[in-house]
């Protein structure tokens, strides 16, 4: 068992680089402190509720990484426990590299995103397809999707942590920009009748 949560990727190869580099007695300091989670927080969850995509990371059984995008309505990553994920799988493209990757190694790493506030979490865990479940489908199907899910991808949290925001550059979705736009033009609008009244006092 690792002493640490965080030795999920602080591998004894990676402590030996960064003590040959000088940063490990500060991540032993750090980790001692405070370290990385195993269970889904109520902050974890209300950030996730939030993402419309991810990146979900998988290898071969060689070794050989892949890294997949995976977007929907906002929420379709779907907390399924206090330690496990899952979202539902559609027809896409066809390849199932994720699937086959995930039958012969089933290491996976969620990667989360916010762009707009410039934060970041990643998830270290092991992934499962469970396919024929019915039940499980009802939990992580979008009702307002017209497709049918194939199957459910399922997420068992090992660790996850929060990265820091340097270098993320701040990006708003189309529904974000929407939003701002709406709330200006709706300003815009207040604005102009006030200053229509305003004129309208004044000459007469």
């Amino acid at each position: 068992m690792p002493e640490a949560i965080a030795d999920i990727a602080f591998t004894d190869t990676v402590k030996r680089a960064q003590t040959a580099r000088g940063s490990r007695e500060n991540y032993e300091k750090h980790i001692a402190k405070r370290d990385w989670e195993s269970t889904v927080t109520p902050d974890l969850a209300a950030f996730i509720a939030e993402r419309n995509s991810f990146y979900m990371a998988s290898a071969n059984a060689d070794g050989q990484p892949y890294i997949q995008h995976r977007g929907g309505k906002k929420g379709f990553l779907k907390v399924l426990g206090e330690r496990t994920l899952g979202f539902a799988d559609y027809a896409g493209n066809r390849q199932y590299i994720s699937l086959g990757n995930l039958e012969d190694n089933d290491r996976a790493y969620i990667f989360l995103m916010d762009y707009a506030n410039r934060r970041r979490i990643k998830v270290w865990g092991r992934a499962r397809v469970v396919e024929g479940d019915d039940g499980l489908l009802d939990q992580v199907r979008d009702p307002d999707y017209r497709a049918r899910p194939e199957r459910v991808i399922v997420f068992d949290i090992t660790a996850w942590d929060v990265n820091c925001p340097q270098h993320i550059p701040v990006l708003l979705d189309e529904e974000a920009v929407a939003d701002r736009e709406a709330a200006l033009r709706g300003r815009i609008a207040e604005l102009e009748e006030e200053n229509e009244r305003l004129t309208a006092a004044a000459i007469g």
